[in-house]
Parts: C-alpha cells; sequence; structure tokens
C-alpha cells in the first residue's frame, strides 16, 4: 500500500532512522509525575506508538495528522515547572488540534531531543504539503492496515466485511462479494495493494459526479477545453478569464500527460478539481486577506476570547497559559485577563471567588507577548478584569513594560491623535490594554493630569454587573461595590485607546462618551438594548468599541449565539474558545475569511454614522436586495462513525442553518438516509430567503439521525454566506472542535439569485 514513508526518502534522513529505532523519553504531566516512555515511529511514518503503563492498555498510538506543532525547550506550564531539573535542550511539547491536551516530553540527550523535534517538524510539513489524491491514498492505507488483523498484507473476504462496517458501509454480502472477486485480480481470494484500491475505487464509484461530467462532456469521455470553459461560466458562475482558469485547472489536477497535451480533462482530472481547494464551497480569494485594514478599529468585527485562562469550566477549571496561547493561535484578537491579588506581591489571573486554579499574571504577559502575532500581526487587546490592590497594580504596570517593550502601546498615534479609532494597520504589531484610566487622552496631551500616584475611577467589573444584571438570582452572588476603586498612576498610563467605562444610556453616550471609551455589557444587558433599541445599538458600535460576554451563570462555560451581538454590529463578541458548538463554529466560521487575521470588516450599513441600521427592520436599509439561497444537498461521503458499536451505522440527515438577523434566522434538513455513513445520496433541495446577506452565516451539521433520543453530531462547515463559491462544491466537514475530518464531506450544488 502507497505509504508516506516511500515519499519522504527515510534513508537520507537521519532524524526520522533514529525515530523509527525508537527513543526512551520521560513523559511529564507534573512536577510529581514523571514516567519513562518508549516511543516509536511507525514504519507508515504516520504513526507513534508507545509503551503506556495504564492497566489493561499496554501501547497508545497517535497519528502525526494529529500534531498540530512542535514546541523546543521550557515551552509549556508543565515543563516551565520542572525547568531547574531538566535542560530546555532536552525538552519539547508536542502540541494536539482541538482540545486535546499537550505531551511533554524530555529527551535522555540534547541530540536526541532535536532528532524528535526536527522528524516531527518534516513528517508535519509533508503532510501539510499533500496533495488530495495522496492525503486519500493514506486514508485508504489506514484502514487497510486497520482491518489487516493478521498482518500478513493481505485481505480474506471475511476481513473486508469487518473493514466495510468499520468505515460505515452497510452493504449487502452478494453484492460485497461480487465487488470483492472483481478486485481479486490474481484470484487468490484475497485483496493484496493494488486490488484492494481497486475494490475501494469500485465501493466509491461517484454516480453523482459522473452525471454532471457527462453533461458537458461532448464526447462523453472527456471535457475539451471548450467543454470545461462552459461548466466553468455556466455551472459554477466562475468570472474573469476563463480560458486561462480552465488551463490552470488541467495543469493543477489531471493526472493524465496525453490528456494535458490535449488541454482536456478526464473524469478522474475532474474528481480531483471538484475535491480540492478550487471546487471548495469556500471562496479561495476570500481566503487571504481581501478587506480594507485602514477603518477606526470600531469598524471590524474582532475575535475575541472570554475568560482566556480557562481550559474547562468556571467554577472548578484549571486556569493556565496554555489557553492564550492556543485562543491566540487561532486567530483570537482580544483575551481576557482576571487579576487578583497574590502570595509574595505577584498578581494572579483566575476566575475569582471560585476554585479555579491560578496562574501568575507575568507567566500570562510572557505567553502573549511569546504568540501574539505568530498567526496575525494585527493588534491584539488584553481586556483587564482588575480586582488588585494599588501596590499589585504598580508590579502589573511593570510587567507590562518590562516584558511587552515596544509592543506595548503607551501612546497615540499621531495622525490619529484625538479624532478617532487608529485602524489595525496603523497598529500592527501592538497590544492594547483595555482598561480603567484616570482621566482621558485630553487631559493626557494637555498635561493637566498632573503626577498623582495613584487615583480613582467608579468600580465597573464583571462581578458587579452580573449581580447587577441578576439581582433575582441567588445562585451566584457578589456584593455590589458602589465605592470608588483605586489605581495606580502607573497601571493607568498603559490604557490609551480602550478605556474600560460604565454604559449609562446611548442617550447619554451620544453626548459624553469618548471613542476610546469601550462599555462592556453581559449577553443579557446586550439582548435588553437590542430589544429596545437596535439601531441606536448600531449606531453606538459605528464610533465606540463594545464588549460583550457571557452571563456568570454559564458556569459549564458555554456559549451564547454571538449572531445576536454581530447584529448590533458590537465588535468585542467574547466566547469562551474552550467550549466546542455552535457558538464556536459561528465564530470560527466569521473570521475564516480575511487571512484568518481575527479582523472581518462590518458592511457599510454598520459603519455608517449618519443612517441608522435596524437589525429589526432590513428592508428599510436604502440598498435593500434580499436574496435566495437554494442549496441542493446531492450527497456525502466517507462519514465518520458516531456509535463505537461495531454493528452500528450512521443514518445520516443534513441540516442547513442560516444565522443572521431575526427575519433570516432559518433551519431547514434533508430526510435521513438509512445504514450508509459511506456514500448516501440525497439530492435534497433547500430554500431560504435572506434579508441581509452581507452578515448572514450558513452552517451545514450532519447528524446520525435517532428516533427515541437526541441525534448524534457527525459533523460540521460553517462560513460566510459572502463567502460561498456557486455551483457544484464540496464541502469538507470538521468535528465538534474545528479540526478536519478528512475525507468526510458533503457534495452541494449552490445557487444565490435576487429576490424578484
Amino acid at each position: 500500500m502507497a505509504s508516506m514513508g516511500s515519499d519522504i526518502r527515510i534513508q537520507g534522513d537521519d532524524n526520522l532512522q533514529s525515530m523509527l529505532l525508537g527513543t526512551l523519553m520521560r513523559k511529564i504531566k507534573s512536577r510529581s509525575w514523571k514516567k519513562q516512555r518508549y516511543f516509536k515511529l511507525q514504519d507508515d511514518c504516520m504513526t507513534i506508538w508507545y509503551q503506556s503503563k495504564k492497566a489493561g492498555n499496554a501501547h497508545c498510538t497517535f497519528s502525526v495528522g494529529d500534531v498540530e506543532a512542535v514546541r523546543e525547550g521550557h515551552q509549556s506550564e508543565v515543563l516551565l515547572s520542572i525547568a531547574n531539573e531538566f535542560p530546555a535542550d532536552r525538552c519539547f511539547t508536542l502540541v494536539f488540534r482541538g482540545r486535546r491536551n499537550n505531551l511533554d516530553l524530555v529527551a535522555e540527550s540534547a541530540e536526541e531531543a532535536q532528532s524528535w523535534i526536527k522528524g516531527m517538524r518534516k513528517l508535519i510539513e509533508n503532510l501539510e504539503n499533500m496533495g488530495e489524491r495522496e492525503k486519500l491514498d493514506q486514508w485508504i492505507s489506514d484502514w487497510f492496515k486497520k482491518a489487516d488483523k493478521n498482518n500478513d498484507g493481505r485481505m480474506n473476504f471475511k476481513e473486508v466485511q469487518d473493514l466495510l462496517k468499520m468505515m460505515n458501509v452497510d452493504m449487502n454480502e452478494h453484492h460485497a462479494l461480487h465487488l470483492f472477486t472483481m478486485a481479486d485480480k490474481s484470484q487468490t481470494g484475497s485483496l493484496e495493494d493494488d486490488e484492494f484500491l481497486l475494490f475501494y475505487k469500485m465501493l466509491t464509484e461517484r454516480e453523482d459526479i459522473l452525471r454532471v461530467f457527462q453533461e458537458y462532456s461532448t464526447d462523453g469521455q472527456k471535457l475539451s477545453q471548450s467543454d470545461l470553459e462552459e461548466f466553468l461560466r455556466e455551472e459554477q458562475l466562475e468570472g474573469g478569464n476563463i480560458q486561462q482558469h480552465s488551463n490552470q485547472l488541467i495543469e493543477c489536477y489531471e493526472p493524465s500527460d496525453a490528456a494535458k497535451l490535449m488541454k482536456a480533462m478526464t473524469f478522474d482530472g475532474f474528481l480531483m478539481y471538484l475535491g480540492s481547494s478550487d471546487g471548495s464551497i469556500f471562496n479561495p480569494q476570500q481566503r487571504g486577506i481581501f478587506q480594507d485594514m485602514s477603518q477606526p478599529l470600531c469598524h471590524y468585527f474582532i475575535s475575541s476570547s472570554h475568560n482566556t485562562y480557562l481550559m474547562e469550566d468556571q467554577l472548578r477549571g484549571q486556569s493556565s497559559v496554555e489557553g492564550y496561547i492556543r485562543a491566540l493561535n487561532r486567530g483570537c484578537r482580544c483575551v481576557e485577563v482576571d487579576c487578583w491579588d497574590g502570595p509574595n506581591g505577584e498578581p494572579i489571573v483566575y476566575h475569582g471567588h471560585t476554585f479555579t486554579s491560578k496562574i501568575l499574571f507575568k507567566d500570562v504577559v510572557i505567553a502573549v507577548g511569546n504568540y501574539a502575532f505568530k498567526v496575525s500581526e494585527y493588534p491584539v487587546i488584553m481586556s483587564i478584569e482588575n480586582h488588585c490592590s494599588v501596590e499589585q497594580q504598580r508590579v502589573m504596570a511593570q510587567h507590562l513594560n518590562n516584558i511587552l517593550g515596544d509592543k506595548l502601546l503607551k501612546s497615540t498615534l499621531d495622525s490619529k491623535a484625538l479624532i478617532e479609532l487608529p485602524s489595525p494597520q496603523d497598529l500592527k504589531g501592538k497590544i492594547l490594554l483595555k482598561a480603567k484610566k484616570m482621566g482621558g487622552l485630553e487631559e493626557k496631551f494637555s498635561g493637566t493630569l498632573g503626577d498623582s500616584l495613584t487615583g480613582e475611577v467608579s468600580e465597573e467589573d464583571e462581578a458587579a454587573e452580573i449581580d447587577e444584571d441578576n439581582q433575582h438570582r441567588e445562585s451566584i452572588r457578589y456584593r455590589v461595590k458602589k465605592s470608588k476603586q483605586r489605581l495606580s498612576k502607573e497601571l493607568s498610563d498603559c490604557v490609551v485607546y480602550c478605556r474600560s467605562v460604565r454604559f449609562r444610556s446611548f442617550k447619554h453616550s451620544r453626548n459624553h462618551s469618548k471613542f476610546y471609551e469601550v462599555a462592556s455589557f453581559t449577553e443579557s444587558k446586550a439582548r435588553k438594548h437590542l430589544r429596545e433599541a437596535g439601531a441606536e445599538f448600531v449606531h453606538h458600535n459605528s464610533q465606540q468599541l463594545t464588549r460583550v460576554y457571557p452571563t456568570g451563570f454559564r458556569t459549564d462555560s458555554s456559549n451564547f449565539n454571538p449572531q445576536e451581538m454581530w447584529n448590533a454590529g458590537c465588535q468585542i463578541v467574547a466566547l469562551n474558545f474552550q467550549t466546542a458548538g455552535e457558538g464556536m463554529d459561528l465564530n470560527d466560521g466569521l473570521f475564516s475569511q480575511n487571512g484568518r487575521c481575527g479582523y472581518v470588516l462590518k458592511p457599510s450599513f454598520m459603519r455608517d454614522t449618519v443612517k441608522r441600521f435596524d437589525p429589526d427592520m432590513p428592508q428599510q436599509q436604502d440598498k435593500y436586495q434580499p436574496v435566495v439561497l437554494t442549496v441542493q444537498v446531492i450527497s456525502g461521503q466517507q462519514l465518520p462513525k458516531v456509535n463505537i458499536k461495531k454493528d452500528s451505522i450512521v443514518d445520516p440527515l443534513v441540516r442547513v442553518e442560516i444565522h443572521g438577523v431575526p427575519m433570516d434566522q432559518a433551519k431547514q434538513e434533508t430526510r435521513y438516509i438509512d445504514n450508509n455513513g459511506f456514500n448516501p445520496v440525497w439530492y435534497d433541495t433547500l430554500r431560504f430567503t435572506i434579508h441581509t446577506p452581507e452578515i448572514a452565516i450558513v452552517r451545514f451539521v450532519v447528524e446520525d439521525y435517532d428516533k427515541t433520543s437526541k441525534n448524534d453530531f457527525v459533523g460540521q462547515y460553517t462560513l460566510p454566506l459572502s463567502c460561498m463559491q456557486q455551483g457544484y462544491r464540496h464541502i469538507h466537514l470538521l468535528s465538534k472542535d474545528g479540526t478536519s475530518i478528512s475525507p468526510s464531506s458533503l457534495f452541494v450544488h449552490v445557487r444565490i439569485t435576487d429576490l424578484e
């Protein structure tokens, strides 16, 4: 079976050779949990095997594809905690995709550590550079190995039947035997490498795509260049230079050199094209940064995290700097830091009044400084929830200045001094503090603030907000502090463009607010304002930043639907990044465009400071043009098994959800298909009228239908309507965690037309 090993030329790579031989290393879970384990790269160069002492679990494996990154040295909390015991050059961390815990390892020598660090990085890079066909071959190869129980490199019919069950195929035994016999060219009663590939190919015949191919092929054998151009123009609704585009597609996806010479595309090439990023539902032109990044900060939606330090729930969860690293690596641009007085004069970060563990403020600042600009060069906002004494606030200011240095924005940008917020472009590479501040920017400029070492600001922390918001509820009570909070001048001086203020009313804001002031709302307060004065809220957000965060009663760290808040133009809609589900799917979907840089430009009607957009009445907009979205859900491919029972097969259905202004909220489902998660076919058509397409987000969800209990989640994919490509498209499904579950996909046909 084709495997990655052959592609890598292992013979010439000492690091991979060393990994194949295996290495004894220490697996570290805490200061007291350090156990020796034997780690070895399997021959497929895709799997790491290691010996575990867990009862009944002699060894474990994980796939190279599950590893997102390799960190060298003491770059995790666990390894930092044992830094005095093991030198940095022997330590490294494997960071897994999704929400799986890191694996912290210590090698016996610096050389062995380097072998694994360099080897793993090479394997990850190799995987990322694989084409769709190679990925599929690898996936088939993995299944072959799983099913080849006696490891003889061949599969008898019984093994093939077991494999079909594992792969979510409920196939009539007679039909399965027919395919098996056709594939068994050597007539040995078992399938070897190429025979198994042939069997798989017969199993996955794409009748749905063949139908489209034959509709556009003049001779039924191939697509000539003019056939392909017609398909791209008429069906895929592609603009620009179609001739050039068709040439590129043939060059890129056509496997046959003979067809390439004829400037034609065979069925195999057509299949490859439709399964690629060019044939995906997400418009590749909107993957990179394509928006104007020179507008004021308040004109953008900003990817924002709540309780960033938490890895689990809000009552007993673990606090960790890993939460900051993960959020920043996902493109988050606003992180929350809940600061309290700690022992030895060092401020700590944790969820106050709860049993969550505590981390040092200093360590959070180091993590933010190290990871702020790894995936996006645009500014990061540190939203400070300040409960510290004046003395420890001074320590906070010291750490911010010493650790962040020039990255910390300490003064206004001359060109935009006192008129409006600077842009993401202006603030590239800068970290901004959002916190309370004594006085405003004006006093700073005129020098009237004086040199007082401390000052007082009105109390407006989240705890007081939550209490006031929910006085009729008794579950989490905090004493509302009406007192003034004492603030150190040093910390106050670190705040420039994001001064936290208490919101009074939209009328008060219109008359008194400054452009650099930020109001924060719990989700319930924000909903109340949206209900009572939606257009006012949108107008307020055209000039100032607003932060919305989950109510304190979400002790399980669940998320609200962020779309409601985006409808009001709220920029900093803070979600619990540690919690998978619909809220994070929508957040990932909105911010999957524009280079995943964490900033998305709001539509023009939300930036207009004169005219007002009312999310409840979108038809009053000047350029109101509703559209009709028609999605034909055609088929599914290799859906993952969700029930671990050996004989259970998925009964899949597809739900398409529209998230947008209230008039646009809608859901429709296909019927469910009995016992087929491998290649279900629907041809079901769903239609939606969308009144504000500019902010609509479309979520595709696949579920395993169950008539007696709640359907099981299978996979999802979420994207802005504005980023959808039309025509025949594949949707590459993601897990609950937002990670790829390749090669699982849906095949759909999309049309977006103006409502007549």
